[in-house]
């Protein structure tokens, strides 16, 4: 899924940069205490703040391999040019002319800056040949069109989480320390203007990619092999944590790519019944509850900020029977009352948002679990 891998000379710098983050929240919070009583004492808190943002930013010039794992992560996806001038994907997207042809447009697609008056172009140019290899109806164009989507899935949600980290998570943001942090970052930011422009773009960004990945998967699931794609959103536990603190805006976009998948991984394993297809119809399982644990504490605290809803209200509704089913789907009460358990906190920790609502599935599980324990 293009996760980031550390080395020993990479985690130094993460944990300096994480002890600072560290000492500086709790200093930042004895101090905010004391400037609401001593208003001299707010400048130096200011003083605390710029003088530690600026001290995490030189991290990466001090330590350069601080930043070789995010390259090597962002290259892993990217295209080599050989002295023949001849593309070739390193993810492999397949070893045949058109393959490579496709692999670089949605490269292109997934590069350019959406504002550009080439974007429309590419993608557009793109969207046609892999339509064309579908209305084929041949098995070897089918499995091109499969390999380069997926590809470019992976791709674009790799640098959707690195967006997403420079908007103001990291590695460890599900640290509440870090979580505060960068609360704290934003307010900085917000006042003194600094690095706004840079915050702008990487918003931008991420909700770039956020519009083709649901774009993508909307493709992969027309042309036959969502799954791939489920499966790669479902795995995506770190970036459903960092989705949490985004911006509102991103946060929509997000749900929207939620939404969508969650549909699709409600008829995984459906038709599956043979022996043989016990081990796939496993996996299938184990795929919609870590879709639930990723991405439903998402859909409970994503319903705010934005001017207008998300999701319309049938919309809603219809998602809250997707969730029901693929929680009833889930074979072990064990599994049932962890999500059930997670959704509960998430709905109860949000004041603003009474949605989803799966107060029938939390009963059903409830009195379930009851009677089993009466059998016995």
């Amino acid at each position: 899924m293009g996760m980031m891998e550390y080395t020993p000379t990479s985690i130094a710098p993460l944990l300096l940069r994480n002890l600072v983050t560290s000492i500086f929240i709790y200093a930042d919070k004895s101090l905010l205490n004391l400037a609401q009583k001593y208003k001299p004492l707010e400048l130096i808190r200011y003083i605390l703040i710029t003088s530690s943002l600026f001290f995490l930013r030189l991290l990466p010039s001090l330590f350069p391999s601080f930043n070789s794992n995010s390259d090597e992560n962002n290259h892993n996806f990217s295209f080599k040019s050989h002295k023949n001038n001849v593309y070739e994907l390193s993810c492999g997207s397949g070893d045949s002319g058109i393959a490579r042809s496709l692999s670089q447009l949605l490269s292109i697609v997934n590069d350019i800056p959406i504002n550009s008056r080439k974007y429309e172009v590419v993608r557009s140019l793109a969207e046609r040949l892999i339509d064309e290899n579908y209305r084929e109806n041949v098995e070897a164009l089918h499995e091109v069109n499969r390999t380069v989507l997926t590809s470019a899935f992976a791709r674009a949600l790799s640098q959707l989480e690195a967006a997403v980290v420079e908007l103001g998570g990291d590695l460890v943001s599900s640290w509440p320390v870090q979580y505060r942090f960068n609360r704290v970052m934003r307010v900085v930011q917000s006042r003194v203007g600094w690095g706004k422009e840079e915050v702008n773009r990487s918003g931008r960004s991420a909700e770039k990619q956020a519009a083709e990945l649901l774009w993508l998967a909307q493709k992969m699931a027309a042309y036959g092999f969502a799954e791939e794609a489920v499966e790669r959103w479902a795995s995506a536990s770190n970036l459903g944590w960092l989705a949490l603190s985004a911006e509102p805006r991103l946060q929509g976009s997000l749900v929207r790519v939620s939404a969508f998948l969650f549909k699709q991984a409600k008829d995984l394993g459906v038709e599956t019944s043979d022996e043989e297809e016990e081990y796939k119809k496993e996996q299938q399982r184990k795929t919609k509850m870590k879709m639930l644990l990723s991405w439903l504490p998402l859909l409970c605290r994503a319903s705010n900020g934005m001017d207008v809803p998300v999701l319309s209200t049938n919309e809603r509704a219809e998602l809250e029977k997707v969730l029901e089913q693929n929680i009833e789907m889930l074979e072990q009460e064990e599994e049932q009352e962890q999500v059930l358990s997670l959704w509960l906190h998430h709905f109860t920790y949000c004041p603003y948002s009474d949605w989803p609502n799966l107060h029938a599935s939390y009963a059903r599980w409830y009195n379930a679990s009851r009677n089993q324990l009466l059998l016995q």
